[in-house]
């Protein structure tokens, strides 16, 4: 990526003083933009990942002080870089004076710069201290370090969203339920067992890095999916997360143009969240698929997602796990109502997704779409096939949908005490409240 293709990030400006406020704001809007870019510039400089993020944050916390003070920098990454490059030769010095690293970075330094107390940090947009042509890598490495399979599952995702995506960890708390203390003590160990496995900052050889793309992708899609259906909480959406993996799954696609599974994610996610301006009503509780109105959808997103959906089938590989969630997604969209659903060739996707990535949760899909194509009944069967195995056993999406299964039957008692169950497993407020007036409505 060329500079010339991404302007550097300047602030507008503010009548008056600068506050800590505005200065805040200011630092958060750089950060969310541009923190991929800075940990990678910083990681490829120290070549110490954890060192990169934590003079990152430092740098951050210097911000918070020195632009309420003086205003915001015209070259705010430039600053922030600067400013996280002097903590980096701190550190280093503190390790060793004649450290072989610590010379090589201190020597492009201007002497000023260096020096302890140095006014401010360069500022030109010209003076960024990386190559524009690595930049595209710097970042995609930074994203294969964050999801290396060396970190367990939830390691990742928090890594992902502070260092990637740019989120501080109370945001990522708040949005996965857990305490602030958690989501640090995640990070920190995270960091520290990259640095023990020696992880190196680099792209993954051509012949490993679609077997570790897999884990990347795994990691976006545990984001969009809480934020699109959240597992808790008060809300049905958290739709600042969704979005977060939606802009994450866009970099991607654009730093691997050729991988269809990369296309075939970003379009069921552009897709997906093309629905949520329907998905709830004024007062935040659920709209279900039959009662959308469909004139709230948006066209724009539904049209980014055909477009990468059709990017992911002209590779001519056949569509991955994905890609065919996409081309769900993909029928919904194109279909006026519900009834009108084009849901025999639903069945078809979901029969070939059980094929290439089986999972009960497909298989449930897989039921819902046989019972609109086919009738309740041969639907039950692939249900009550599910409870016999157990696998959805702690989860209250089976007995959702066998109580809707066993309404339509006029299976009556049946189906409300299957509806009260799924309730009672159900630990997001918005849904259970669904729930229970499904039941009650069956008296």
């Amino acid at each position: 990526m060329a500079r010339a293709d991404r302007p550097a990030v300047t602030l507008p400006t503010t009548d008056g003083p600068p506050s800590p406020e505005s200065a805040r704001r200011a630092v958060e809007a750089v950060w969310r933009i541009e923190s991929a870019r800075i940990v990678g510039a910083l990681t490829r400089y120290t070549g110490d990942f954890e060192l990169a993020e934590d003079v990152a944050q430092e740098a951050l916390a210097e911000a918070l002080v020195s632009w309420a003070r003086d205003g915001a920098p015209a070259s705010p990454v430039g600053w922030l870089l600067a400013t996280a490059r002097r903590r980096a030769i701190d550190a280093f010095r503190r390790r060793s004076a004649r450290d072989e690293r610590y010379a090589r970075l201190a020597r492009p330094l201007a002497e000023g710069e260096a020096a302890a107390g140095a006014a401010a940090p360069p500022e030109r947009a010209d003076d960024l201290p990386w190559d524009p042509d690595r930049v595209d890598d710097d970042v995609l490495a930074l994203i294969f370090v964050a999801c290396h399979p060396v970190l367990s599952p939830e390691a990742r995702v928090a890594l992902t969203l502070r260092v990637v995506g740019g989120l501080s960890s109370e945001e990522i708390a708040r949005a996965f339920l857990v305490p602030v203390p958690t989501v640090q003590a995640r990070i920190t160990r995270a960091k520290k067992t990259i640095g023990a496995a020696g992880v190196p900052f680099e792209l993954p050889p051509a012949e490993e890095r679609r077997e570790r793309l897999g884990s990347v992708l795994s990691v976006l899609y545990v984001i969009f999916t809480e934020g699109s259906t959240a597992t808790g909480g008060e809300s049905l959406l958290r739709a600042d997360l969704a979005y977060e993996a939606v802009r994450l799954a866009r970099t991607l696609a654009a730093l691997l143009p050729r991988e269809p599974e990369v296309h075939g994610l970003l379009a069921l996610f552009e897709l997906t969240a093309a629905r949520f301006p329907a998905r709830t009503g004024p007062d935040g509780e659920p709209v279900l698929l039959e009662d959308q109105d469909r004139r709230l959808w948006d066209r724009s997103a539904i049209r980014r997602g055909r477009a990468a959906l059709g990017r992911a089938t002209a590779a001519g590989r056949g569509l991955g796990p994905y890609g065919l969630q996409a081309a769900v997604a993909a029928c919904h969209a194109a279909a006026p109502s519900v009834p009108e659903t084009d849901w025999e060739r639903i069945v078809v996707l979901y029969e070939a997704l059980g094929r290439v990535a089986p999972s009960p949760v497909v298989d449930l899909n897989r039921a819902v779409a046989v019972a609109m194509a086919s009738g309740p009944r041969q639907a039950l069967a692939i249900v009550d096939d599910l409870t016999a195995t157990g696998r959805l056993s702690g989860s209250h999406l089976l007995p959702t949908v066998r109580g809707e299964l066993l309404t339509r039957l006029g299976r009556t008692a049946e189906a409300r005490a299957e509806l009260e169950l799924a309730a009672r497993l159900c630990r997001n407020t918005r849904e259970r409240s669904v729930l229970l007036r499904k039941a009650a409505a069956l008296g």
